[in-house]
């Protein structure tokens, strides 16, 4: 029978602990850490993100703006805005909520963010600083997984990792905390659209993380015995919320696995919520 690997358990643990690092910031520099997303459109899942992002930044007593555009919204707007936020004295971090309208481009949008409020650690200076060691915003995602490698006692060091996906914002910087020296220390393989017998590759992985954009995908006879499995994947289906994992088809053979919702999830906010509060932190001449 699986572990639950429960991400809301652990993520009201850190933030609960941020709340008190927020308290003692506040009494000291006189205000909290405040983050800024800018949202574009209605995007009925960003919507909820949006929610998700504001609800923890009021629990953990983390100021928090939102800069809602509408639809119409062209690219030289949303520049504007992202510089305005990149010299906003009130604004420690800010993130752009995506996906964007098919008409603006995310690279550009991205790179214009100022690396030091660079909330969802997108920039490419700040991926540039995590591939060689020396990370400051680590992206959401990839640092809550690690996070909940971290407080579950799940040991990656000289482990076999497999990640199914290769995107920016969560396979390939994912893979490069995992085999980091002296963070993951992992042997890591990433998988793709273009791997041969992807089986072969999931079916040897200690630790098997998948971020493949695909409804329960990974089906028990991809994994091994005893695997630990990360999902990071959620779809709305007719029969509700899954992920990339066939959660039911898995769960006698796995030793750990990630629900859905209320695994990685909740991780991600967490780790957005320490990123603003770095954010602050060096605005402050703390680090």
């Amino acid at each position: 029978m699986a572990i639950i690997l429960s991400g809301k358990e652990i993520s009201l643990k850190i933030r609960q602990e941020l709340a008190e690092e927020v308290k003692g910031l506040k009494e000291r520099f006189k205000r909290p850490p405040c983050l800024g997303v800018v949202w574009v459109g209605e995007h009925p899942a960003s919507a909820t993100y949006v929610r998700a992002k504001e609800r923890a930044c009021k629990e953990t007593g983390i100021d928090f703006k939102l800069y809602h555009l509408s639809k119409d919204t062209n690219q030289d707007m949303l520049c504007q805005l992202v510089k305005q936020l990149n010299s906003e004295e009130t604004v420690d971090a800010f993130l752009v909520q995506l996906p964007l309208p098919s008409t603006i481009s995310e690279d550009v949008i991205i790179e214009t963010i100022t690396p030091e409020k660079d909330a969802d650690g997108f920039h490419p200076y700040n991926l540039g600083r995590l591939l060689i060691g020396k990370p400051s915003f680590i992206p959401c995602t990839p640092a809550g997984i690690w996070e909940l490698l971290c407080r579950s006692k799940i040991e990656t060091k000289s482990k076999e990792i497999v990640i199914i996906g290769r995107s920016n914002i969560v396979g390939k910087p994912l893979a490069i905390l995992l085999m980091q020296k002296g963070i993951g220390n992992a042997t890591v393989t990433v998988c793709h659209t273009a791997t041969r017998d992807l089986k072969f590759h999931t079916a040897r992985a200690d630790i098997l993380i998948v971020a493949a954009g695909q409804p329960r995908f990974v089906k028990k006879d991809m994994v091994k015995e005893g695997a630990i499995i990360i999902d990071v994947g959620i779809h709305h289906t007719e029969t509700g919320l899954c992920g990339d994992v066939d959660f039911d088809d898995v769960f006698k053979k796995v030793r750990a696995i990630t629900p859905v919702p209320g695994g990685v999830g909740p991780m991600t906010v967490a780790m957005l919520l320490k990123n603003t509060i770095l954010a602050y932190k060096k605005r402050m001449l703390l680090m």
